[in-house]
């Protein structure tokens, strides 16, 4: 495996403080006040943190070298494309418990701020572990091939959110109030605490994304072990994901070749990390296969499913 590149602490300080200004600006800037976020309002936020991405690899590619901006750029595209299927399940979370628009924004705000902390957790608790346990890397690369298998096999079968086990404890366990309290994740009545089913909406947000870190961390092993590199392309892929749903909600229901796109990638890979001893494909035919697999999936699905309605896919 490649051997990072030593980092100064003031480039991670750095890339943290970008990160922080990216979300506050969001929040207090973009959307100080609720509202259906519209889709031409969508794809220009997410064009804009896809070239704030771009921008950034340039930052690298002038300070690390060609190498460390090409596994970059890979990874970055490997864990966009994974995100799509968390766009899905997103979709599914929303109609499921019916979430009111203006509010689905502030739900998906706080949710990719536990999932940065869960993802920052995870990629440097897994880079420690291959660095120590080079072993781990064939096991990482087995799981994302039987993931990928797994992933084709349910294709066809859609999650019912609504009767999520965790719905179900949380129902069992607390005070959850019967109607959308406003923007509230919590209200008072009678001075007792109640949780509204927004917040319910939010602790399935993060367990769907902390399933989907499961296995797009180890994906981007395959690229690189380099904690810099892996955490920086994770972040800015998550940053985009708010933005990316609310541009495509409306035409989740075309893609509908796309699973089996991104389980191409996870088996392609998991397969690269299997044979790493015995043969290391070059980063470049990685993007290639990469960005050839989930395009190809999607213009197959929207070809199929042209002229479509939501629903009559």
């Amino acid at each position: 495996m490649d051997m990072p590149i030593e980092i100064p602490i003031w480039a991670w300080v750095g890339f943290n403080a970008l990160v922080l200004t990216l979300l506050a600006f969001d929040l207090g800037v973009l959307n100080k006040k609720e509202h259906v976020i519209t889709v031409p309002e969508a794809l220009k936020l997410s064009a804009f943190y896809v070239f704030v991405a771009l921008l950034f690899n340039v930052g690298i590619f002038f300070t690390l070298g060609e190498a460390k901006a090409l596994e970059f750029i890979t990874g970055y595209l490997i864990e966009k494309s994974l995100s799509l299927d968390n766009v899905f399940v997103i979709a599914l979370i929303f109609g499921s418990l019916a979430v009111p628009p203006q509010y689905q924004h502030r739900v998906l705000f706080w949710g990719i701020l536990g999932a940065l902390v869960m993802r920052a957790i995870m990629i440097f608790a897994g880079t420690a572990l291959i660095m120590e346990l080079h072993w781990l890397i064939y096991v990482f690369g087995g799981f994302l091939i039987i993931t990928g298998i797994k992933m084709v096999i349910s294709a066809d079968k859609a999650p019912d959110p609504a009767n999520h086990p965790i719905i179900r404890f949380c129902r069992k366990h607390f005070r959850v109030t019967e109607n959308y309290e406003g923007r509230a994740f919590w209200v008072r009545r009678d001075k007792l605490l109640y949780m509204t089913p927004l917040f319910l909406a939010l602790i399935l947000v993060e367990f769907t994304d902390l399933v989907f870190a499961v296995d797009s961390i180890p994906a981007i092993f395959a690229i690189t072990t380099d904690p810099f590199i892996v955490y920086t392309s994770n972040v800015f892929a998550i940053l985009g994901l708010r933005a990316l749903y609310f541009a495509l909600a409306g035409i989740i229901h075309r893609f509908e070749y796309l699973k089996y796109g991104l389980a191409l990638v996870l088996v392609l890979v998991g397969t690269k990390m299997v044979l790493v001893d015995l043969w290391k494909m070059p980063t470049p035919l990685a993007l290639g296969l990469t960005v050839s697999l989930i395009g190809g999936s999607i213009l197959l699905s929207l070809w199929k499913t042209r002229g479509t309605t939501p629903g009559k896919a």
